[in-house]
């Protein structure tokens, strides 16, 4: 007689992948989400498919998030070097034979056109965990200095594009790990301190600095433009301060509650520039104020400790090492943007993340969250 299985149902055969999901990181991601979504559609439902385009992008990336978060971390860690490899070959590519767009060179056509740099925000973290792993228990100097190495080859890659918002984001990621990895204070704060200095010189002395015919080394004259209409945005209103002295009008308009949603009038007026993609927070803040900004920045601050506390209780180096970057790639993507529509910081090409729309970034940013939530479930799903 033979014999009849029952099929177990859906939900029973998906329980298995769910199993270890963390909680609190899911809810933030949620609200952020939710966030998104409203900001999108109030300053982009004039503008073509952008809210649509969004919503699609965010079911991408949480499809993205979920099929990431099935794969053990120790598979990630194979992946490290040859992800780490092919995109500092594409930056190189880039460099000798890319697209050039508005000045900058910064795509690579493959048959489809591609930013190679935004590989290299998952493949740096992932690349130095997986060398800090390999040397763990015998680490030395000079580790600490092919570390830098390895940093520094696609951060002047991206940098020579130019990107700086990129390279920052990049250079951000990579020294935090490098700094996890037990870096010693002596080498962290002279350089902290040195910036510091540069920044109350730049204050005292930037009239100085700015004045026609005064070029700065290191720097394009784009960047040095940004940094000198940061310092004081009037003087020239219509051209490189625009953006900064709409973005901050907005936000001050907005005031305690906001003005509504859909109600803002420097948005909807199109007085605030990019208010789809990098100064989409100057649209959100006019329209729901302070208290709407109060609750963006929560969720942000429980997805960042959040990811700081799965990096604490990580079984492995390169577990910790990994999800830690993963937490400040976050907060220098929120602060950076920010800040920089806040008339705080340069204005750099940064997305505020599931706010802004981006499908490169928001790939990203569900790549980010797979992985984190990978090293979650691994410890969950660890005996006790």
């Amino acid at each position: 007689m033979a014999a009849v299985f029952d099929r177990p149902p859906l939900w029973q055969r998906l329980s298995p992948m769910l199993r270890g999901f963390d909680g609190p990181l899911a809810f933030a991601v949620f609200v952020l989400c939710g966030l998104g979504l409203l900001a999108m559609y109030s300053s982009g439902y004039d503008h073509g498919t952008r809210f649509v385009d969004h919503a699609r992008n965010m079911l991408l990336a949480g499809f993205i998030m979920f099929v990431v978060a099935q794969v053990p971390p120790q598979r990630l860690m194979s992946v490290a070097v040859p992800l780490y490899t092919v995109g500092v070959a594409l930056l190189v590519a880039v460099a000798l034979f890319g697209l050039t767009k508005k000045g900058a060179r910064r795509w690579l056509n493959v048959g489809v056109v591609i930013q190679p740099s935004e590989i290299m925000k998952i493949a740096m973290p992932l690349m130095l965990a997986w060398w800090f792993q390999k040397r763990e228990g015998a680490l030395r100097a000079v580790d600490f200095l092919v570390a830098g190495l390895l940093l520094a080859v696609p951060v002047g890659l991206i940098m020579k594009q130019p990107d700086l918002g990129t390279a920052m984001l990049v250079l951000a990621s990579g020294l935090s790990v490098i700094f996890f990895a037990g870096l010693s204070w002596k080498l962290v704060l002279p350089p902290v301190l040195l910036g510091l200095a540069g920044v109350a010189a730049l204050a005292i002395f930037g009239d100085d600095w700015c004045a026609d015919g005064v070029r700065w080394p290191l720097l394009h004259d784009y960047q040095q433009q940004r940094i000198c209409t940061l310092l004081d945005p009037t003087r020239d209103p219509l051209g490189k301060g625009f953006h900064i002295i709409q973005g901050m009008i907005a936000i001050g308009s907005g005031g305690v509650t906001g003005k509504g949603f859909m109600q803002g009038t420097q948005t909807h007026l199109e007085f605030v520039p990019e208010r789809t993609t990098d100064f989409i927070f100057a649209a959100f803040s006019e329209e729901f104020g302070l208290l709407g900004n109060l609750v963006l920045i929560s969720a942000f601050a429980v997805l960042i400790l959040r990811a700081l506390s799965i990096a604490a209780q990580a079984p492995t180096l390169f577990t910790r090492l990994l999800a830690g970057a993963i937490a400040v790639m976050f907060f220098s993507y929120a602060f950076v943007n920010m800040g920089m529509v806040s008339g705080i910081l340069p204005v750099v090409g940064v997305p505020l993340p599931f706010i802004s729309y981006g499908g490169t970034a928001m790939v990203t940013l569900g790549l980010a969250l797979g992985m984190l939530m990978s090293i979650a479930r691994a410890k969950r799903l660890m005996p006790s």
